[in-house]
């Protein structure tokens, strides 16, 4: 049985820590054992940690764990608590003695979407971290507001965790899970349906399809705002046996799905990063035919996840908070 979820990716878990309170919240996928990673950076404002590490010249090949949190800067604290939990059940890379956990992450900037940031002299993320990697299951992904997705907004509408899988022509399990927090929108217009209604299966976003006609507000470009207050991240996750450079050209493939599910994209405002793993069981049979199918896949789950982020997600409780898509547009 699948679910539609990352975690139909055998090798993996995922789980979130939320603080509605504050308005944020971290997110961890933690692989039962080492996987190849890799990633691809597009528009201006990136957060991240440990990314040059994942270029295929760089030395250790797998990751532990990738984190995707809120909190902007400070958010990238989380990976430190996902690396004690790590250390603590004796993950890491071995280096003599010692095993250092190798936990790459990216954060979004969630610090003006309410809720109380007066956190004093160090923030929560450490401890966030280690609670969503203590969460961690590979049960389907929670989506909307939760996890890093808490304190995520588009232009117009709440952001969220969104999630999806599907099996490649090629016969490989792809799975992606994303953070929406763009300074562009998921819906055409003011109309409700989703730029990645192409590629939805089974209604998994309230099977509206593309409108018609089309509205005369299409093509307006609607923003958050002129400040850097965004970025949208992923990983995208094959069973597929790939090497770091060739994650890396899937990191670039899948970028393609936040293309089609949110405009505009990659914006001097935004950060997106994508990250890509591979847990290594499915072998690659052809590997320039495998890999178009692999990285097609990859790219329509990645959208099918971004619209589901949406969809998915709940309004906060604080003044001023932007609705979510189920308040302007109605029930699931």
């Amino acid at each position: 049985m699948t679910f539609n979820s990352i975690t139909d990716i055998p090798g993996l878990r995922v789980g979130h820590a939320t603080d509605v309170a504050r308005g944020t919240g971290t997110t961890a996928i933690v692989f039962d054992r080492p996987a190849t990673c890799a990633v691809d950076v597009r528009g201006g404002a990136p957060g991240s940690r440990d990314t040059e590490l994942l270029r295929p010249d760089k030395t250790v090949q797998t990751v532990d764990a990738v984190v995707l949190s809120g909190g902007s800067a400070f958010g990238l604290d989380a990976c430190g608590g996902v690396s004690a939990w790590l250390a603590e059940n004796g993950r890491g890379f071995a280096i003599g003695s010692m095993l250092v956990p190798i936990v790459p992450g990216a954060i979004v900037f969630d610090l003006l979407s309410g809720g109380d940031k007066a956190w004093g002299r160090f923030s929560p993320y450490r401890d966030l971290g280690y609670q969503a990697a203590a969460a961690a299951t590979a049960d389907p992904v929670p989506l909307g507001t939760v996890g890093a997705g808490t304190g995520a907004t588009t232009a117009d509408l709440k952001g969220g965790v969104g999630s999806a899988s599907a099996v490649s022509a090629s016969g490989h399990r792809v799975g992606a899970i994303v953070i929406v927090n763009a300074v562009g929108s998921a819906t055409i217009g003011a109309s409700g349906h989703f730029w990645a209604a192409t590629d939805e299966v089974g209604g998994e976003f309230g099977g509206r399809g593309l409108p018609s006609p089309w509205p005369a507000d299409a093509h307006a470009l609607k923003l958050k705002g002129a400040r850097p207050e965004n970025t949208t991240i992923a990983l995208v996750v094959t069973d597929a046996v790939l090497d770091k450079g060739q994650a890396t050209h899937l990191a670039v493939m899948a970028q393609d799905g936040l293309g089609r599910a949110i405009r505009p994209i990659h914006t001097p405002l935004d950060g997106d990063t994508v990250f890509a793993a591979a847990t290594g069981v499915v072998p690659v049979a052809d590997y320039a035919r495998d890999m178009a199918a692999i990285g097609f896949t990859a790219a329509s789950v990645l959208a099918r996840a971004c619209a589901r982020a949406v969809y998915e997600a709940d309004a906060l409780p604080f003044p001023g908070a932007l609705p979510s898509w189920r308040q302007i547009h109605g029930g699931r």
